[in-house]
């Protein structure tokens, strides 16, 4: 595994593994809510980003590039228990469905490519 990323941590969720998915706003979520959100972990750039409101339960995890841990991401990420990572600064974006693993048993939140 390689680290892709690094932030705030939402919660001490220890970890969690799931397919890598950028979600831009209300349309990409639609396009999930037939085929279901299980085993995803969304990035999303906004942290006030409510359109994952649909979907928020059924995710692996959720990654935002902005905000902070008390932003609206980060406050429903602990509310619903799904492991997050916010504030995220990451150096290589993974290719959409790739697997990654959110690492939750330090300091920060570390976004990982499984499998390299």
């Amino acid at each position: 595994m390689s680290e892709v990323g690094r932030g705030q941590k939402t919660y001490d969720f220890g970890t969690a593994r799931g397919r890598w998915v950028r979600l831009e706003g209300p349309d990409d979520v639609l396009g999930l809510m037939n085929a279901g959100a299980d085993g995803l972990v969304a990035v999303v750039r906004d942290a006030g980003a409510t359109f994952l409101g649909p979907v928020f339960d059924e995710l692996a995890g959720v990654v935002c590039t902005g905000g902070t841990i008390r932003s609206h991401i980060g406050i429903i990420s602990r509310e619903y228990r799904i492991p997050g990572v916010v504030a995220t600064l990451l150096s290589e974006e993974p290719d959409e469905g790739a697997e990654v693993e959110l690492d939750a048993t330090g300091p920060d939140g570390v976004v990982r490519l499984v499998g390299r």
